[in-house]
């Protein structure tokens, strides 16, 4: 069998110019499956279910959708952009307010409060594997964000509950701002404490099934079968990351507004209102929506293959033509949901597990036996780890950002004209630049970057990512000499012990710069991970490539905090009465030497990061098989 160029996904699915081909020509060698004759056959072979068990969309209830054009598209994608926005809004409302609640109404210390909240906001990102799992398993993703949406808001309730009930919270009488800070009002409970841990982490649950699925949910809802399919889903992910900064605005001024003015319990009240009106709104859409079948439990599948290799470790992969690497005839696979994927030369010693041998028989053992789709679904989840891996680094800056730009803010004058902005609101910033690039991105970026790359959505999904850690590095770099100035100017003006005193002369806005910066970075970078992954992972796995993203996001909080640690350990000494760089004193530590670290580390994760992707292969799909899809839609 001859060798022949075959597209990616990415050429052929949007019928993109001929010289954006994959220039890798894929080599048929002499390891090859022997199911390409029934794959070869003429368009009009296939029935319609033998595409609705393969990647083709179905109703809610496993069934053909009878007329494609009544489901599906941006209509249904809008319906679900309102949950994810949602989502967003409690998810950044709780970031920015629990530390203050556990610590004015919780009397809990600064730090520990830091630290608990920290431990939420990554659990809950990481704990997104499960609601992947859960989804691409057995549920399929509607039945998940169903139920799991709902456990979000029963957290908020119970939230909502300790905020506004005086039984879940401590004595607050004669308790003044310096008692806080003494740490002599009356603590916590140990079991007002627990119920707080208990909904925080019933609302992290929620998450878990929420992220992981919202937006491969609403990419289901857009036909991989249209020459305009690309540029559907690249719009797609663009204004779905635009719903998420909208929540993170409306957390970081709406709600806290509604918290200054109206206190704790109306705030986090407003969140489970948002996110019960969102649930509304979803299951509305339910007659809209497009589905995948869930395709059984890839975590078996994954060990199937494993056990499969392991047992065959010591069977040579001979260069015999009359070796057989076993797969499924025709155009459907054996994992349902899932269409077949080409055979790659990745990670040779997982082809041991399809190796058809003599003792396999004709009706083989799963767990000795595993067909070249499923082994390929294991090489594609490797493949894809180090890539969302190397995004931990911006996510660690975003979450130092978090606290220690507050913390520079709470020295500087927030004054914009005579608007006084609260310095709880300063990361309403990031947000803001990023709903300002990605309103610009088609009418701006694009058509330049288009002109520069020759790509025809201006940069490869990989390119954005790239891109996105650049402009992090010099967010964060900036941020190092911007807070060398600040600490200079604060000791020159006498304001070296008064670190909680806004200097009035020296702008809070300065801070705007490495907002921005940031803010374009995590468009750039999320948006291009999270198509990225949608696109690259198997069919049948997508939720928990989706998942990919979210769980680097949670091991940058873990990474930021154990960061933290050895920093404070490493350059304070109380003993000697010497300070660490990340002091509660701002103006006596060195928050300046921090950046530098952190501009370091991700330079660092930068270089890494370029030799992955300069290594990395774009998935490809048989022109045959697309042009099967595109012929059931004439």
């Amino acid at each position: 069998m001859g060798s022949k160029e075959i597209l990616s996904l990415e050429c052929t699915s949007a019928g993109s110019p001929a010289d954006e081909r994959v220039e890798s020509v894929v080599g048929r060698n002499n390891l090859q499956f022997h199911f390409a004759q029934s794959d070869e056959r003429r368009p009009g072979g296939i029935n319609r279910d033998s595409v609705a068990n393969g990647t083709a969309p179905v109703n809610l209830w496993g069934k053909p959708i009878d007329n494609l054009s009544k489901t599906g598209g941006w209509i249904a994608a809008f319906f679900i952009f309102g949950n994810e926005m949602a989502e967003r809004m409690a998810y950044f409302g709780l970031s920015v307010n629990m530390v203050v609640f556990m610590f004015n109404i919780m009397h809990r210390p600064f730090s520990s409060s830091a630290n608990a909240v920290n431990t939420f906001l990554g659990i809950s990102q990481i704990s997104s594997v499960l609601g992947g799992f859960i989804a691409d398993a057995y549920l399929g993703r509607y039945w998940t964000i169903a139920i799991f949406t709902t456990i979000y808001l029963v957290g908020l309730i119970g939230i909502t509950l300790c905020a506004t009930m005086s039984v879940f919270i401590p004595n607050q009488d004669q308790c003044y701002q310096l008692s806080k800070l003494l740490g002599t009002c009356e603590p916590a409970k140990s079991w007002q404490m627990l119920y707080l841990y208990i909904v925080l982490y019933v609302t992290a649950f929620g998450a878990a099934g929420i992220r992981p699925c919202v937006s491969s949910f609403g990419a289901d809802q857009f036909d991989e079968r249209s020459k305009d399919y690309k540029a559907h889903l690249d719009r797609f992910f663009n204004f779905f990351y635009l719903s998420v900064t909208v929540g993170a605005i409306v957390a970081f001024t709406m709600v806290v507004y509604i918290q200054m003015k109206h206190g704790w319990g109306s705030a986090f009240a407003s969140l489970a209102i948002a996110m019960a009106i969102s649930n509304v709104v979803f299951f509305v859409g339910t007659p809209l929506y497009r589905h995948r079948l869930p395709g059984g439990s890839p975590l078996t599948r994954v060990a199937q293959v494993l056990v499969a290799a392991f047992r065959k470790r010591n069977v040579p992969l001979s260069s015999s033509d009359s070796i057989d690497l076993y797969e499924l005839p025709g155009q459907n696979s054996a994992i349902k949901g899932s269409g077949k994927i080409d055979h790659t030369d990745d990670f040779r010693w997982l082809d041991k597990a399809a190796l058809h041998l003599k003792e396999d028989g004709v009706d083989p053992n799963p767990w000795r036996l595993c067909t070249v789709t499923q082994v390929e679904e294991v090489k594609i989840l490797l493949k894809l780890l180090p890539i969302p891996m190397c995004t931990i680094m911006l996510s660690v800056v975003l979450t130092e950002y978090l606290t220690l730009s507050v913390q520079q803010a709470y020295t500087m004058d927030t004054h914009m004209g005579h608007l006084k902005l609260p310095v709880i609101c300063m990361p309403v910033f990031p947000g803001l630049s990023i709903f300002l690039i990605l309103a610009l991105y088609y009418s701006t970026f694009a058509p330049l970057s288009r002109r520069i790359t020759g790509h025809p959505h201006g940069a490869s999904q990989l390119q954005r990512v790239g891109l996105g850690l650049a402009v992090s590095i010099l967010s964060v770099a900036w941020a190092g000499v911007f807070e060398r100035y600040r600490r200079n100017y604060a000791i020159k003006h006498g304001y070296e012990a008064l670190f909680l005193s806004p200097m009035p002369n020296l702008s809070a806005y300065w801070l705007l710069i490495q907002y921005c910066l940031i803010g374009i970075a995590e468009v750039f970078c999320i948006v291009g991970l999270l198509e990225f992954l949608y696109q690259e992972a198997p069919d049948a796995m997508r939720s928990i490539g989706s998942a990919y993203a979210a769980v680097a996001g949670g091991l940058g909080c873990f990474v930021a905090t154990i960061i933290n640690n050895i920093v404070k350990s490493i350059t304070g000494n109380e003993a000697e009465g010497r300070p660490s760089w990340l002091s509660q004193n701002i103006n006596t530590g060195r928050f300046d030497y921090f950046y530098w670290l952190l501009t370091v580390l991700s330079l660092i994760n930068f270089c890494v990061f370029l030799l992955l992707a300069h290594r990395y292969k774009y998935r490809v799909r048989k022109m045959v098989e697309l042009e099967i899809m595109r012929a059931t839609t004439t």
